[in-house]
């Protein structure tokens, strides 16, 4: 199985967690702080990539939960 990254997105109802290559929503929630927590809980789990959306659509952030031999330095932290 391939790590899919899980992207939290603006949803007609609040905001949703959708692993990349659904075609439908996986967790749809009323704030993205919310939606942040439940996709974090997810990749720690799957060892995958969260990418936070604005409502725009353009991406705000991104966190790595995966097993990488060479990560990169976190500069924002």
């Amino acid at each position: 199985m391939t790590k899919k990254d899980i992207h939290v997105v603006p949803h007609k109802d609040g905001w949703a967690t959708k692993t990349e290559g659904a075609s439908r929503a996986g967790v749809v929630v009323n704030t993205q702080k919310a939606a942040i927590e439940r996709a974090r809980e997810q990749a720690k789990r799957e060892r995958a990539e969260v990418v936070i959306h604005r409502k725009d659509g353009t991406i705000r952030d991104s966190d790595s939960y995966g097993n990488d031999p060479n990560p990169p330095k976190d500069r924002k932290n």
